[in-house]
């Protein structure tokens, strides 16, 4: 079992059929081909998967689908988080249950003035709640889109309680000053970035990969901001600029466009979908930055 997440790991889009479930099948064929394509390991329901927007039955069953087709349980993290600590460390016994091992979790997330000490408490009581040594947690640090921030000092804290059951987090703040602070805060913790730009520069300083949405879209690109970065910063970059809008929709309407899959074209509300002619357009233009690249 590893202790912590690695490499490149993808937060997963999720597909949703015509009634507005989850789309099993496309869902396998997607993961089945990035991982194919070089990515080490998908996350499923987390931001760039609406993870707040699904229940922990629906959740789990994507799981199942996965694993059904033969999908290692070591290369799926589930999104794990809640408001209700009681849910999460439900959902994350389930998941274990099935053979997972790796979670990601969010603080709770509506109250903005909590403290670090009330944090601590809180990942306490999760990780009290699911007592399973097999359990390898990543907190997920996304503070511009939970409202909440996991400060180092808790991160530091909370491994020195738990040990390897707090494997990692995910800095997705997208401040890269914020992922040195975890670096030195806990630095027997496994960073991973979410803002692939900066992948190159985190692994040469300690970081353990990434987990990110772009991957969805350009895994080889992405892939090749481990390999090298100085090459592959700027295809990068441009390929993160065409996502003009809000992000979730915008990318899976290009998702749609590049797999022939519409069921990754739908999104659940409060979000609204983006135009399939402008997923169009984004595929086509990043199949010219992918051929540039490889070129």
């Amino acid at each position: 079992m590893n202790d912590a997440i690695t490499g490149l790991w993808v937060a997963l889009a999720t597909p949703l059929t015509e009634a507005g479930t989850v789309d099993h099948g496309a869902l396998v064929r997607h993961v089945q081909a990035l991982l194919a394509q070089g990515c080490d390991g998908v996350v499923p329901f987390g931001t760039t998967g609406e993870g707040t927007a699904f229940s922990a039955a629906e959740r789990l069953a994507a799981v199942e689908a996965l694993l059904a087709a033969g999908v290692p349980a070591g290369r799926i993290s589930l999104g794990a988080g809640y408001p209700a600590i009681p849910d999460a460390v439900a959902l994350t016994k389930a998941a274990l249950g099935l053979g997972l091992t790796h979670v990601l979790v969010l603080p709770p997330y509506f109250y903005r003035d909590v403290t670090e000490a009330g944090l601590v408490d809180a990942f306490s009581a999760f990780l009290d709640g699911v007592r399973d040594d097999r359990l390898r947690a990543t907190l997920y640090h996304i503070p511009q889109t939970s409202g909440v921030a996991i400060p180092p000092a808790v991160v530091a804290a909370l491994r020195a309680r738990y040990g390897r059951l707090v494997a990692g987090v995910k800095d997705s703040s997208g401040d890269f000053s914020q992922f040195q602070a975890f670096r030195v805060a806990c630095p027997e913790v496994a960073v991973c970035v979410g803002n692939e730009a900066d992948i190159g520069r985190a692994l040469a300083e300690g970081g353990a990969g990434t987990i990110c949405g772009m991957a969805n879209i350009v895994p080889g690109l992405v892939r090749a901001m481990f390999t090298d970065p100085a090459a592959a910063a700027a295809p990068m970059r441009a390929a993160i600029g065409l996502i003009d809008g809000p992000f979730v929709p915008v990318l899976k309407s290009a998702l749609a466009a590049m797999t022939g899959e519409a069921a990754f074209g739908r999104v659940r509300p409060p979000l609204v979908a983006a135009q399939a002619d402008l997923g169009r357009r984004i595929a086509a233009e990043i199949a010219g930055i992918s051929r540039a690249a490889a070129a």
